[in-house]
């Protein structure tokens, strides 16, 4: 049968689409910028006009209104969230919705298997003359969850969401219903990058070398990272994602990928999310390639390029190398993320290294990252098994292969001025010496 005949069969108005989902189903959304948002608000009208009880909604990273979580929503949802959102943040802290911790290379599994979804909802590109439709610029759970026969796949097609490369495409066919629609996929705008960001950049930019292949997230730091980067040669991209910086620097000749051991020549994401100017560079580019996150992420295969940089973040960092980068004490606030598949993967690269950059001091000044312990409740992310180089914009702090005294030392060199005595009165108490 013709794909178009299929398409138009198909085709149904956002309220007929969502008839799709009953009570008791378990709900996917798409990642990040890949929310549909019209089919969002129709199930949420939908699920309240008819009264259906007991969806069980799964996302990650919400940026969208969330409008299942809105007052008397309880009665028709509940809510399991793989990354905490700004939306989420306040709902899962007041115990009105749950987080569940998972690496997200192993969340396509948990999508499929362990919590599997009855209905997805995605935003998809316009179909190709041969039926294909883009999952955009989220691939990462979407391909597997698009895969499973069990899961009822309600497709947003919208000609603002960029046709990108890779293994991220699903069949007209495959679709349980189809909605045509114009609206603005979400942007995230470039972040403001002050001189305490610029000069973290700069030091993270002296770690890297010609022909690193390269992890980045999002923010000021990556942003300033980048910017220093117009130096190098031959940078290779295999990321959990990217944003706008990246196009600069392909556009400079300074990302090439002609060193990498696998997908050479290619950009290897699984998500983005930056501006519209990022979302036409990646549209038909056969330079980017979006994979599932399952092949991204796995530690084995970013260790199959050589001298791997990672770079990451974190809310707090304790004496011992511990890092937390999802909590602020027992109040969920982000999550792991892809920080440990890229700080493993990294140190198992030839030649890799892993970061974790952050501000030395967060509330205005007042409050230090560097501390002697952790916030009770707080999340362990990397371990101090794991954690290699650390920075903040005093400098450079090398934990792989220090003892722990070793590692405070260099901890306190690189905290906050104003939080060094403090730290230093520790470090005497705990090893019995003065600093």
């Amino acid at each position: 049968m013709d794909w178009r005949k299929i398409y138009a069969s198909k085709l149904k108005t956002p309220e007929e689409a969502v008839k799709e989902i009953h009570s008791g189903d378990t709900v996917l959304i798409a990642h990040a910028a890949s929310e549909p948002g019209i089919l969002v608000n129709a199930m949420v009208d939908y699920a309240v006009r008819q009264d259906l009880r007991n969806i069980r909604i799964v996302q990650q990273h919400d940026l969208g209104p969330c409008k299942y979580l809105g007052p008397g929503m309880e009665r028709h949802f509940s809510f399991n969230n793989l990354f905490v959102g700004p939306a989420s943040r306040n709902h899962i802290a007041a115990g009105k919705g749950d987080y569940t911790p998972c690496f997200f290379y192993q969340i396509p599994d948990y999508v499929v298997n362990v919590e599997p979804a009855d209905v997805f909802l995605v935003t998809l590109s316009p179909p190709d003359e041969h039926g294909f439709c883009s999952y955009g610029i989220s691939c990462d759970f979407a391909k597997e969850a698009g895969q499973n026969p069990k899961t009822r796949v309600i497709g947003s097609v919208n000609p603002n969401m960029p046709r990108v490369m890779g293994d991220n495409f699903i069949h007209v066919s495959r679709l349980a219903a189809i909605v045509e629609s114009n609206e603005p996929v979400l942007e995230h705008g470039n972040s403001k990058i002050g001189e305490t960001e610029a000069s973290i950049g700069r030091h993270i930019a002296s770690l890297v070398r010609d022909g690193d292949c390269l992890q980045l997230g999002i923010g000021a730091i990556p942003d300033a990272v980048l910017r220093c980067l117009d130096d190098k040669k031959d940078l290779g991209i295999h990321s959990e994602m990217v944003s706008d910086g990246v196009v600069d620097l392909y556009e400079k000749g300074v990302i090439t990928g002609k060193r990498k051991n696998i997908d050479k020549g290619k950009m290897v994401v699984t998500f983005m999310l930056g501006t519209r100017r990022l979302y036409d560079f990646v549209n038909d580019n056969p330079a980017v390639s979006l994979m599932p996150v399952s092949y991204v992420n796995d530690p084995f295969v970013i260790s199959q390029n050589d001298n791997v940089v990672s770079i990451n973040s974190a809310l707090q960092i304790d004496l011992m190398g511990q890092v937390c980068a999802e909590a602020i004490g027992l109040k969920q606030y982000s999550a792991v993320g892809g920080q440990v598949d890229f700080v493993r993967g990294a140190a198992a690269s030839k030649g890799g290294r892993s970061i974790i950059a952050f501000p030395s001091v967060t509330k205005g000044g007042s409050v230090s990252k560097i501390v002697p312990f952790l916030s009770e409740g707080a999340a362990v992310t990397t371990s101090r098994n794991d954690v290699d180089y650390i920075v903040t914009e005093q400098g450079i702090a090398r934990m792989k292969g220090k003892t722990l005294r070793e590692r405070a030392r260099a901890l306190v060199k690189i905290s906050h001025p104003d939080f060094q005595e403090g730290l230093k009165e520790e470090f005497e108490r705990r090893f019995s010496e003065p600093y």
